[in-house]
Order: structure tokens, then C-alpha cells, then sequence
């Protein structure tokens, strides 16, 4: 394979990056700094061609350090507490205003889209498409009023819990091994975040809901199931994962699943360690396909968000899980569907204009 492929990513944590060290911003965007996994310079030298820019507010840790306890399984992590509006609210409108900053300083190079239509005249226009995400919905107060204002931001998808609980339902824990049946459903405030997400065309993200939570969105949610950044649970033992009947549901809504890059999530083992080969990637995808169909799977990193394989390292590895594809036995057109046509088509069914 010698031509480069652009790719869709479905899912970065990029604007936290920029959240947490202000004084920093524009050299951590319009540098190429080598520092973390994502800067203007190395997503263009990758074909970062666009993705979902999430807006997530951490928990305060309490004196944790939550990657280093997820290095060595067995493990559980406790949750944290519950984060009200109140408290969540200034930082996603700060993170969302981080987005448009980017696009405010970088313009040839990077756009805020707000449709599929965008979207896809962006792609292919030499800029990065921008969708802003939102994971974990605690700045959507039970009213739901501050949905409509996100939205004219520029919000196009959403996960309603980000693992602690909200006022709309229950993620997962960080845990190894176990599975995502971990508690109740989504909360009557759910049930009514799903139906004007339904309303506005607001993607609905099912990563980091708990197995009760994702069945109700299945059974409610008109829109095509997504979960942006998501693996295999038969391959890596994780509540983060997707069993089976996951899996068969999201294939079943013609929906999408994003590869995760974090190690965790990806190792039979559960360690946290960067120490592993492509091989156990392309396992994952392996396993999606025959589950979903070949144009059901496609990239959601978590760059910025986890610890990624050594061979990746940043974005600009990305290239080489192309490269291991085909070597694998993956032709050219669906090494294109797996790094952005996928995406670009659940968009279009996901999105309104």
C-alpha cells in the first residue's frame, strides 16, 4: 500500500488537552510539539481528514491516579460521584468555545461542521471536518434547555453518561474483568434526553453505557446505535466492550462502532501497557466485521484519552493500522470505508440538516 488514506476518527479528547493548560493552547494546536497524541501539524501529516472533538469535564481525583491503577488487572476503580449542571456547565461552554477557537485561528486548515453535508464538503476540501461531541451529558441539566443552546453551538453527538452516574442514567466502571450489566437503565430525564436528541439529530453515543442504558436507547432511539469508541468484550474482558448482543443490535439499527485505541480495552490481559502489536487491533476489527458487516466499523482513537499501542504512539501511527490491514488481506476500498466512508455514511443517517 503506498497511497495515503484519510481517515474519520470517531472519537479524541483533544480539547480537554487545551482545557487543562491554558497558557499553552496555541502551542499545543498550532505547533507540532510531539506532546500527547494530537496538534494541527501531525494531523495533517497523518490525513486526520476530521473527527468527533469531545467536550468532557473530569472528576475531581481525590488524590487518585486512575491510569495507574488500571495498568494491572484484576483491578476496579471506584466510580465518581454524581456532577450536577451547575458545576459542569462553565467548563463544557469553555471547552465548546475551545473548539471554535481552533477553528478561529486555523481556518484554512479546520472547520466546525454542523451537518453531514458539511461534514463531507470539509472532508474532502483539504480541511479537518469538526463534529463536537459531548461525553457525559452532566451540563444538559434535567429541563434539557441547555441541549438547544449546545446545539447552536454546533453539537452533533452526545453520550449520556461518561461511566459516574448522571441525571440521565449509569456507565460502566473501569474494572477487569467483567461486563457492562452493572445497574438500572436510563432515568425518566434519559428517556426524554434520547427523544429530543431524536428531535434535534443529535447522534446518541452508546460508549460507557452500562448494558440496562443501552438496551432502553435501543428500544427507544429512532437513529441508527453508535458507540464512537468501543471493542470487542469476547476478545478483551472489559465493561467498556460490547458483547455480542450488542453488537448484533447496533448491526441490526444499520449503526457503527469506532475501534479504541486504548490498550486497556484492546489486551486480553486488561493491562494498561503500551507494550503490544498491531495484531491484537486487527483482531478487533476482525471481529467487528464479521459481527457488524464491513460497513458498519471504523475508527474512534480516544486519543489524548488513553494509552495507545506502541506501534501507533500518536496520530501520526495511525498509517501503519492501515498498512497492517492490508498486509493482513484487506483490499484498498475497504481499507477506505474502514478510515472514513463508514463514518461519513452513519453521519448522513444520524445527522439533520
Amino acid at each position: 500500500m503506498t497511497d495515503p488514506i484519510p481517515f474519520f476518527d470517531g472519537h479524541n479528547d483533544f480539547l480537554l488537552r487545551l482545557q487543562k493548560e491554558p497558557e499553552r493552547r496555541n502551542e499545543l494546536w498550532l505547533g507540532s510539539t510531539g506532546i500527547g497524541h494530537l496538534d494541527l501539524g501531525r494531523m495533517k501529516q497523518a490525513d486526520f481528514a476530521g473527527g468527533l472533538f469531545a467536550i468532557y469535564v473530569p472528576s475531581p481525583s481525590k488524590g487518585l491516579d486512575y491510569m495507574a491503577l488500571m495498568k494491572q488487572a484484576p483491578f476496579e476503580v471506584p466510580l465518581p460521584d454524581l456532577m450536577t449542571p451547575e458545576v459542569a456547565q462553565p467548563v463544557a461552554l469553555a471547552m465548546a468555545g475551545l473548539l471554535h477557537w481552533m477553528e478561529r485561528t486555523a481556518p484554512d486548515d479546520f472547520a466546525v461542521c454542523r451537518s453531514a453535508a458539511a461534514v463531507r464538503a470539509t472532508f474532502g476540501s483539504g480541511k479537518i471536518a469538526a463534529v463536537m461531541h459531548m461525553e457525559g451529558a452532566e451540563a444538559i441539566g434535567a429541563d434539557l434547555d441547555a441541549l438547544y443552546l449546545f446545539h447552536d453551538m454546533g453539537l452533533r453527538s452526545i453520550g449520556p453518561v461518561w461511566s459516574r452516574p448522571t441525571l440521565f442514567g449509569h456507565g460502566v466502571p473501569f474494572k477487569f474483568p467483567g461486563n457492562p450489566d452493572t445497574g438500572p437503565g436510563l432515568t425518566e430525564a434519559g428517556k426524554d434526553l434520547i427523544r429530543l436528541c431524536n428531535e434535534l439529530g443529535i447522534m446518541i453515543d452508546l460508549s460507557h453505557m452500562n448494558q440496562a442504558g443501552f438496551e432502553d436507547v435501543a428500544c427507544l432511539s429512532k437513529a441508527p446505535l453508535v458507540a464512537t469508541h468501543s471493542n470487542v468484550h469476547a476478545l478483551s474482558n472489559s465493561p467498556r466492550n460490547l458483547t455480542d448482543r450488542q453488537l448484533d443490535q447496533i448491526r441490526d439499527s444499520s449503526g457503527m462502532v469506532g475501534l479504541n485505541f486504548s490498550t486497556g480495552f484492546l489486551r486480553a490481559d486488561g493491562m494498561g501497557s503500551p507494550d503490544m502489536g498491531l495484531d491484537v487491533m486487527v483482531r478487533h476489527i476482525d471481529y467487528l466485521i464479521d459481527q457488524l458487516g464491513e460497513d458498519h466499523v471504523g475508527l474512534g482513537s480516544d486519543f489524548d484519552g488513553c494509552t495507545v499501542p506502541n506501534p501507533i504512539k500518536d496520530v501520526t501511527g495511525v498509517p501503519n493500522l492501515f498498512q497492517a490491514l492490508f498486509d493482513h488481506g484487506y483490499d484498498v476500498p475497504l481499507l477506505a470505508k474502514l478510515a472514513h466512508g463508514n463514518w461519513l455514511d452513519c453521519l448522513d443517517h444520524s445527522l439533520k440538516e
